[in-house]
């Protein structure tokens, strides 16, 4: 026996196989976690497995690396979307638009389903969200970044002044939380799996608000300030799921709503801040656009 070639193909399967074992060993965590018991025999099998499916997919890495890296070469349409950041702010556009309005005519039909203002303000920020998008890709869809600087600066602020109102519905989602102790609970793995999306979309927003200044587009600045705003509310949300889901009778009543208070008055504290800037800096270079206007007639 070919004991080397034995070991690379435990260690290095084909990469069907690999696809194939990461549905089979999620469904059977699900399975033991929900159904079997996180200590009977079929349970150790199934962390046994999804050990095994993570260990070779890490090891798959570096090909994983090299393979994406000519992809992103070789691929016109890959490359025209590394290239092309007015494509990729549009595409991320049209994709959160249809998002957010879906998300928020759900929660509006929510509110008047079960009579309550908490589906109300819920509707109502997503609603906000999804009409700064479609304010914004009307204008990228149509124009290159920093083609129409003083359009885009109107824009800028406006999404500003949303972001004022937005805060109306933000704080009436707070108040529903803290002072009725309106929370959300989940399962563990469904829970676990929103904390994993949070963070993740947390981190990209970040990142991106970062990433998309160097091209000193108040519009692309805009529709970056609009996922990290979402992303905050998403924590808001995140930070009640895990409360109610995770509690085990160590935290009283009280201080998970002083808790949940903190994290929400700190949220909004950020979009509000985040608006007055928006305005500000908006106000600022607009009059400074009008003023070299009229310097130099």
């Amino acid at each position: 026996m070919d004991w080397k070639k034995l070991c690379k193909a435990i260690l290095f399967p084909h990469i069907a196989i690999m696809i194939i074992l990461v549905p089979i060993a999620t469904a059977c965590l699900v399975v033991s976690m929900v159904l079997v018991g996180t200590e009977s025999a079929v349970a150790i099998a199934s962390y046994v497995l999804a050990a095994y499916t993570l260990t070779v997919w890490c090891f798959r890495i570096p090909y994983l690396i090299r393979f994406f890296k000519a992809f992103k070469n070789e691929n016109i349409y890959a490359k025209r979307l590394q290239d092309d950041a007015r494509l990729r702010v549009n595409i991320s556009l049209y994709g959160s638009l249809a998002w957010n309005a879906l998300y928020g005519i759900f929660q509006l039909w929510l509110g008047f389903y079960h009579h309550t203002f908490w589906f109300y303000s819920l509707g109502a920020y997503y609603i906000c969200l999804a009409v700064m998008r479609f304010f914004l890709v009307r204008h990228t869809r149509k124009y290159a970044p920093g083609q129409r600087m003083k359009t885009e600066l109107v824009k800028y602020r406006a999404c500003g002044w949303i972001f004022l109102i937005m805060n109306l519905a933000l704080a009436l989602i707070i108040f529903f939380m803290v002072y009725f102790n309106r929370t959300f609970k989940h399962h563990m793995i469904t829970a676990i799996a929103m904390a994993a999306y949070t963070f993740t979309a947390f981190t990209v927003a970040i990142v991106n608000v970062v990433k998309y200044k160097k091209y000193k587009s108040p519009v692309f600045s805009a529709s970056k300030a609009i996922s990290f705003a979402a992303a905050c509310v998403s924590m808001l949300t995140l930070t009640s799921t895990l409360l109610t889901t995770f509690s085990d009778g160590t935290m009283g009543a009280m201080e998970q709503k002083m808790m949940l208070g903190s994290v929400g008055g700190a949220v909004s504290i950020v979009v509000v801040a985040m608006a007055i800037y928006m305005i500000a800096t908006g106000t600022k270079k607009l009059k400074a656009i009008n003023t070299g206007g009229r310097n130099g007639s």
